[in-house]
């Protein structure tokens, strides 16, 4: 997929219009789920790591604030062994100033910027949309950093709502936005940081609600992994839709899903265990 350039019968503002959508869908998804938690449902951990579920509405409100133009909050404290960077190191700023808060505070902010935030989406322009600039993914139009942005905050939803086993926000817009992100990264994955031998093909199939559901193989050829329509797959993983992300994005292991029965394999299983301990493309 080429992040650069909308489908070919739509336009930035469409692209832009479908991601304002989708974020719409996984903020309010996520006020929802935080709804009148008690101060220790707020503290619950989530399996991203060094965050509870307070925590996940503290970034996303730090990135959306930024994104307004907000300067970063001053924090010289402690940061924790799970920042990495000096990227996450701003990030986390947003966060640490946050948590001696109360948790219904945090959620009434989250409201009220992820709302201001739609509003100014809803009111850009065709060429406001197609404004190339910075992103997590490099330069790409707005619209583009938009979705990357449904993305992030689709998957922050669903690791507030595993931690409060309040399941959803599946089957919408945003959770398909959001696989297809993860489905994307797989050439890489395969080819790459699993270095599979030329002649490989991975099949994933992949069960969830609706779009969330979806099959496709990628296949090494010469020294590049790719998805292609056809192939005999080398071995076939298959497995949920929320596995699929948590594998992707760092949140669990393939052997912690494994034990809990959320992966099958056919065919040759070394290759299926190569790719699965290289599948985390985002940490």
């Amino acid at each position: 997929m080429n992040d650069n350039a909308p489908g070919q019968d739509s336009s930035w503002q469409q692209q832009g219009m479908r991601a304002t959508k989708a974020l719409r869908e996984t903020w309010d998804g996520l006020a929802e789920a935080c709804y009148e938690l008690s101060s220790n449902e707020w503290a619950l951990p989530t399996e991203c790591p060094g965050w509870d579920v307070k925590d996940q509405l503290s970034h996303l409100i730090g990135i959306e604030r930024t994104i307004m133009g907000d300067p970063a909050p001053d924090w010289d404290g402690p940061l924790g062994d799970h920042v990495k960077n000096d990227f996450a190191a701003v990030n986390e700023a947003w966060v640490a100033v946050r948590r001696p808060l109360p948790g219904a505070d945090v959620r009434a902010e989250f409201v009220e910027v992820t709302g201001t935030r739609l509003r100014q989406l809803g009111e850009r322009t065709e060429d406001e949309w197609a404004v190339v600039g910075w992103s997590p993914v490099g330069q790409v139009p707005y619209a583009t950093f938009m979705e990357v942005r449904a993305f992030d905050s689709w998957v922050h939803e669903q690791d507030a709502r595993r931690a409060l086993d309040r399941p959803g926000g599946c089957g919408n817009l945003a959770s398909a936005i959001s696989l297809g992100r993860v489905e994307s990264a797989m050439p890489f994955v395969v080819g790459k940081k699993a270095a599979c031998p030329d002649g490989t093909a991975v099949r994933f199939d992949i069960a969830g609600t609706g779009d969330d559901a979806r099959a496709f193989t990628v296949a090494v050829e010469g020294t590049r992994a790719r998805e292609v329509d056809e192939a005999t797959p080398t071995v076939t993983l298959s497995l949920s839709s929320l596995d699929f992300l948590r594998l992707g994005c760092g949140r669990a292991s393939a052997a912690q899903v494994e034990a809990a029965g959320g992966i099958s394999m056919a065919g040759d299983a070394a290759v299926g265990h190569q790719v699965l301990a290289a599948i985390n493309f985002m940490f």
